[in-house]
């Protein structure tokens, strides 16, 4: 069982799915939908988007997600 994503996990993934009006909408989703600050957020997912059971869960967000974080570290 400890395969599998608590709620928290689940809830940061299925935000990210999500499409975004304008600046500041991500953040405020974060905070009202999630109760937790967007550094914390950000925190957790980037945890996620290494753990293997998070790429069973939701291997096109993974997948994607983790493409765009390898890119802004070869800009670095």
């Amino acid at each position: 069982m400890d395969e599998e994503l608590t709620r928290q996990e689940r809830d940061v993934l299925a935000l990210e799915r999500r499409g975004w009006a304008g600046p500041g909408a991500k953040e405020r989703a974060i905070r009202e939908e999630l109760g937790m600050a967007p550094v914390r957020y950000y925190q957790l997912l980037n945890a996620l988007l290494d753990a293997p059971r998070a790429l069973a869960h939701d291997p096109v967000t993974v997948n994607r997600l983790r493409r765009i974080r390898a890119a802004r570290r070869a800009e670095r």
